[in-house]
């Protein structure tokens, strides 16, 4: 974009800046057709020597003077109307120009211009179109005073900043989009920077599902994967249990009937280890939601149980089928973040803490890393993790602010109802209609919007578009950004490195910027592809990928990062649970040890010596 670069002091009545020796067919247009949008500018391709000037080109911004204000457009496209062209004498040509709003001088002598997005003279015939000044164009791009962050400079002209009001970003949700390769993830990482710089009370939680963005945010973040995890599964609800237990198949109603009727009762023998049969009623009631503690051990005595009853001879296959999941959910390494002997005792408060940083000490980001995790389990802990963020956020009235960011939302939030996990799309949708009511904000990334599902993406009233090649793609952009700003998205196949489109309340008007750069050490996934790279005569480790494709731990007992180790023979409702382990005598009968109960502290209250 061409910009009067010279310093210039309000003038409310004379607009020309020209050199009085310049000839102004040289810089200068005239308005030759306008309608309500658009509008049309007769012009000259080069001067009267014949030298092409190149001073109308698509995507700069121009100023049509109408006196008392001026109108801003965009040039969309150029043409001549032959089609032809002539080295001898003047080309003249067809400037189309899409209208954006208008600038109106401040009511005070030197005061700064006034952008309006509205138009309310709109330009006559013969019109003067010159190229716009840099104070037309910072008043176009003013923010008027909002909450304020710099994520790069407008493309146009890289001597001014590009401001977004990071609280309307955040309170109304965001999302960035572009094809592979872009910078979307050098966006995201440099958007997080600046918003923990101007919101100090902001927590940030971000689904990670290719590990990289720790590597970025070394300062502010914590990793969580699923070595490090503690997810108890009494914190499930039933259908995201479910999820876990049929491993993303098709659940079986039976078996889910017989669960919704069992595991309020192993919770209730947890609590009452004394107690006969559970009645639900009361304000008491337990049930297959309530996140209350339960061992898996009791949940396997109530199917037992079910399964010895005369009247249930019917349901025994069913019964016999739930148990053989649970047992071998239960025994599976990949699972031991639900189902490790020390969570079965109440530790919601450093679960919930530890992920969503309460308190933060200096760290306000958790990076939730998804890579090693088992795809078939991937749904319900993110289903888990949005539920726990809106409540959270709910109850703490308004004092917790929390950001919930889905990297690759399009795998958690898919346009087709019938992929993906119900409960997921339903705790994100719920984040996305009413969490900025209580401080739960939501981001998006993804690269195919078009795959996203466009309830969610409607909720979402700021958007960073970088290049979209996909038709389908860009058409979702193209129905959610303002009819008067729609030639912008003809730029969305041919943008650069790191350029974006912003639209929408956290910017004052649709407008073409180019991200900052990082430092190369802070790129998202630069620490991962160094360490993956290869050094000439290195020969590839397959017995250290063997192992962790098995995933197999070495030793019984794994050092967690979110809680103190204890003996993996001890659970909670064994006497001495929480004092270092003790010389046991070995045991002579065959009693099955995999939940680490025996016979003579089965069921027993936990008792503090």
């Amino acid at each position: 974009m061409y910009v009067e670069r010279e310093a210039s002091v309000g003038e409310p009545t004379s607009q020309e800046r020209r050199d009085a020796e310049q000839n102004d067919k040289r810089i200068l247009g005239n308005v030759v057709q306008c309608d309500g949008a658009r509008a049309t500018i007769s012009a000259y391709a080069n001067d009267a020597d014949g030298a092409v000037t190149g001073l109308w080109t698509v995507g700069k911004m121009i100023s049509i003077n109408l006196g008392s204000t001026r109108t801003v457009g965009l040039v969309y496209a150029i043409g001549k109307s032959d089609r032809a062209w002539s080295n001898e004498g003047q080309n003249a040509i067809e400037v189309s120009i899409e209208l954006i709003g208008e600038v109106r001088d401040g009511a005070e002598p030197g005061g700064k211009p006034v952008f309006d997005r509205g138009i309310t003279t709109y330009p006559h015939i013969g019109a003067v179109a010159h190229r716009i000044r840099t104070r037309d164009l910072q008043a176009v791009y003013d923010l008027a005073g909002r909450h304020s962050i710099t994520i790069g400079t407008l493309a146009q002209d890289e001597t001014i900043a590009a401001n977004i009001a990071i609280d309307d970003t955040l309170a109304r949700h965001f999302a960035i989009v572009g094809t592979t390769g872009v910078g979307k993830s050098t966006a995201v990482s440099l958007l997080l920077r600046k918003s923990i710089a101007a919101r100090p009370d902001l927590r940030i939680l971000i689904l990670d599902p290719h590990n990289e963005f720790a590597a970025s945010l070394p300062e502010y973040c914590v990793r969580v994967d699923s070595k490090t995890l503690d997810l108890p599964f009494w914190m499930f609800k039933l259908e995201e249990f479910a999820e876990v237990l049929f491993r993303g198949r098709e659940t079986e109603p039976e078996e889910i009937d017989a669960l919704r009727d069992l595991i309020p009762a192993a919770k209730n023998l947890y609590r009452n280890p004394n107690s006969g049969s559970y009645i639900r009623r009361g304000s008491d009631a337990l049930t297959a939601d309530t996140p209350v503690p339960y061992r898996i051990a009791d949940l396997l005595k109530q199917i037992d149980e079910r399964m010895g009853m005369l009247e249930s001879k019917t349901d025994r296959p069913t019964l016999k089928s739930l148990k053989t999941r649970i047992e071998s959910a239960a025994a599976d390494p990949r699972y031991r973040f639900m189902f490790n002997s020390r969570l079965i005792e109440d530790t919601i408060h450093e679960t919930i803490g530890n992920i969503f940083r309460v308190p933060h000490h200096g760290r306000p980001v958790t990076c939730f890393e998804m890579a090693g995790m088992p795809s078939e389990v991937v749904n319900s802990v993110c289903s888990v993790l949005a539920r726990l963020a809106f409540d959270l956020a709910l109850w703490s009235e308004g004092k917790l602010q929390l950001l919930f960011l889905c990297e690759e939302a399009h795998r958690y939030m898919p346009a087709d109802p019938r992929l993906g996990f119900a409960p997921t799309r339903h705790a994100l949708s719920r984040i996305a209609k009413e969490g900025r009511k209580y401080g739960c904000y939501l981001g998006v990334v993804t690269q195919r919007p078009g795959e996203l599902d466009p309830t969610i993406l409607s909720q979402c009233s700021t958007f960073f578009a970088m290049r979209l090649a996909n038709e389908q793609d860009q058409a979702i952009i193209r129905s959610a950004i303002a009819d008067s700003s729609a030639s912008t998205l003809a730029f969305l196949s041919s943008m650069g490195q790191r350029e974006a489109i912003a639209f929408g309340e956290g910017v004052a008007t649709t407008m073409r910027l180019k991200v900052e750069k990082l430092p190369s050490d802070l790129l998202p996934g630069t620490a991962k592809r160094e360490e993956a790279t290869s050094k000439p005569g290195d020969d590839v480790d397959l017995v250290a990928i063997v192992e962790r494709l098995r995933n197999v731990p070495k030793s019984t007992q794994q050092a967690m990062a979110f809680a103190e180790v204890v003996d993996s023979g001890r659970q909670a409702g064994d006497p001495d649970y929480r004092k270092p382990p003790a010389a046991r005598a070995p045991s002579d009968d065959d009693f099955d040890m995999r939940y680490g109960l025996k016979p003579a502290t089965f069921g027993l209250r936990p008792q503090n010596d």
